[in-house]
């Protein structure tokens, strides 16, 4: 009978190293990068970023819009898929405001 274990890491671990593609497209050079995709002014974006609002800001802000206007909304004429989708939205917008709440509550 064999001990009980728990591989955390494959048996071998191999990683190519090479100095000269960190400067190529799609090259990484630190631990964590985000890429934010192409645009052809990425000089608005950053500007939008700093004055405006972060990504995920800017998407809050529409879904707080949207609710507000799913609310409103007369939704009999809807199939039942498209009803699901607006519930399935509403479900995360809720779940949305518990984190923020949550958060709130730690600080």
């Amino acid at each position: 009978m064999e001990p009980f274990s728990v591989a955390l890491a494959p048996d071998r671990l191999w990683q190519a190293i090479n100095p000269l593609t960190w400067t190529q497209n799609g090259g990484q050079i630190g631990l964590i990068n985000i890429a934010l995709g192409q645009t052809a002014r990425p000089d608005i974006e950053r500007t939008l970023l700093n004055e405006v609002g972060s990504y995920g800001r800017q998407i809050g802000r529409i879904g707080e819009a949207l609710e507000v206007l799913i609310r409103h909304f007369d939704s009999k004429a809807l199939d039942a898929a498209e009803r699901d989708a607006l519930t399935i939205l509403m479900g995360q917008l809720a779940e949305i405001r518990k984190v923020k709440a949550r958060a709130r509550h730690d600080d």
